[in-house]
């Protein structure tokens, strides 16, 4: 089962996307702020992390900084979970995310098949550290969720960054 730490201070949003990643069968932990976040990414050590950008205490881009720079923590994929537009999704790969989920092109509140569709695709993605069995067979780079359904195109909004040396 794959690991997720979940990191928002959106009550509504963290209950509800919690609830869908647990029904859709992912280990689910939960972080409110960015000092909790760092806390919990180090005891628990998830296979991913869903780390919004505007959190309490520690800002998100530096939440990611220092997960990137801890040791215990390095290499634990980070995936960018932000109603910020992928404009800033460049400045974020450099400063090593794994992926980039824009919240907004989503549509959460229509429900969270979207994002659970282009997180599968995500999970698909990981590095050895996650069983082969548990990502199932690799899937393309881009999130495609709901366009054969004439529902809007969550590519651009939900994607990991192609495969490369990370920091």
């Amino acid at each position: 089962m794959t690991k997720i730490l979940l990191v928002d201070d959106s009550k509504f949003l963290r209950l509800a996307t919690e609830r869908a990643l647990f029904r859709a069968g992912y280990d689910v932990s939960t972080a409110t702020d960015g000092e909790q976040a760092l806390e919990m990414a180090r005891e628990r050590q998830p296979d991913l992390i869903l780390l919004d950008m505007l959190l309490p205490k520690i800002p998100g881009p530096e939440v990611l900084k220092a997960l990137k720079k801890g040791a215990e923590t390095a290499d634990i994929p980070v995936v960018v979970f932000t109603g910020l537009s992928h404009k800033n999704a460049a400045r974020l790969q450099h400063d090593g995310a794994f992926g980039y989920l824009e919240k907004s092109e989503l549509c959460l509140e229509k429900g969270c098949e979207a994002l659970l569709s282009a997180l599968a695709d995500i999970v698909r993605q990981l590095p050895a550290k996650t069983s082969a069995s548990q990502r199932g067979s690799a899937g393309p780079a881009r999130s495609k969720a709901g366009v054969d359904k004439g529902e809007k195109d969550t590519s651009r909004a939900a994607f990991a960054f192609p495969q490369q040396e990370r920091r």
